[in-house]
């Protein structure tokens, strides 16, 4: 199991890893033409790239709840949708402090995914797991940069215009000097992981780095939700689904993998017909519009979503600690 289990994990990085290396290197293209891709035309690939993210979150239920437990499965649905829509309501009530709230939130849940996966990684190839300070360097960027970033590039500003006009000075006056803490730091992680010889994490973090310079800010974070947060994020739930287990113990690591993602593809179409729902009550710009509610529902999502993961995303940098 522990080979197959490690080809998934490896599967996962080299994919994440491949999948910016492309969109680094098309955003670069299409700059050194002198070709823009328009607002609606990265609204389009940001909508259909953070779909393919969705799955990653929506089978919290499967992997907390014990089966047998039919009172623990219904308190536990009912309360995570109960927090989903208070920070939905939260954050469509109060636009720029519930934005700020998520943009935090969201760094630290990504941060110290990917390191928890990255430590993961390391037991299915039953090697040592990397150590608390090297883990801890390569969370507060690897979350940070996909984040803030794209959030702190001049570009944002056409397309918060574009998406809720509110957002626009989220940071205010703390815009440059966060954007400047987020490099420093990318770049003195970047400098120990390299000197502790953890190149895999280092070329992680220069790849996070050039995704948000490159492409469009939109289209950095959504490539980075869709095809590196969550692709990771699911080889994880793959060892603990006994539906997953059953593949990658008959030696199949696609299918492993796919066992971990089939389960959560109702959200794409629940979050999508309740995003048809709200534009169709009346909007101007349907394509905005459907793109801010959809990322408004995936934010709200990450709350309890962030909560459920956070206890053995902790299990894996115990594991770093206690080897």
């Amino acid at each position: 199991m522990n080979q197959t289990l490690f080809r998934i994990y490896q599967g996962a990085g080299q994919f994440s890893r491949v999948a910016a290396a492309l969109a680094i290197l098309l955003s670069a293209g299409l700059q050194f033409t002198n070709f823009e891709i328009t607002i609606k035309a990265q609204v389009v690939i940001a909508v259909i790239a953070l779909a393919i993210g969705i799955p990653h979150g929506a089978i919290d239920h499967l992997i907390t709840i014990p089966r047998d437990s039919t009172k623990r499965f219904i308190a536990f649905i009912g309360v995570y949708t109960l927090i989903a829509i208070i920070a939905a309501l939260a954050i469509a009530q109060w636009n720029l402090v519930g934005f700020q709230f998520v943009v935090l939130m969201s760094a630290l849940h990504f941060g110290f995914g990917d390191s928890a996966y990255a430590n993961e990684s390391q037991a299915a190839a039953d090697k040592k797991g990397y150590s608390s300070i090297v883990l801890a360097s390569y969370a507060i960027p690897a979350g940070f940069l996909p984040v803030v970033l794209p959030l702190t590039d001049k570009r944002t500003l056409d397309v918060l215009q574009e998406l809720n006009p509110t957002l626009i000075n989220w940071a205010g006056t703390f815009t440059e000097s966060l954007r400047n803490s987020t490099l420093a730091i990318a770049l003195f992680s970047i400098l120990l992981l390299v000197a502790t010889k953890n190149y895999e994490l280092a070329v992680d973090l220069l790849l996070l780095s050039a995704l948000s310079f490159f492409a469009p800010p939109l289209i950095a974070f959504a490539v980075y939700f869709g095809f590196w947060h969550a692709i990771r994020h699911t080889a994880r739930l793959v060892p603990k689904l006994p539906s997953a287990v059953k593949k990658i113990k008959a030696g199949n690591p696609l299918s492993g993998f796919f066992a971990a993602v089939v389960p959560g593809l109702y959200a794409i179409l629940g979050i999508f017909v309740i995003g048809i729902f709200f534009v169709a009550k009346g909007t101007t710009d349907v394509s905005s519009d459907f793109l801010w509610i959809i990322l408004v529902i995936i934010w709200a999502l990450t709350v309890p979503h962030m909560a459920t993961t956070a206890k053995f995303d902790l299990r894996a940098f115990k594991n770093s600690l206690h080897p």
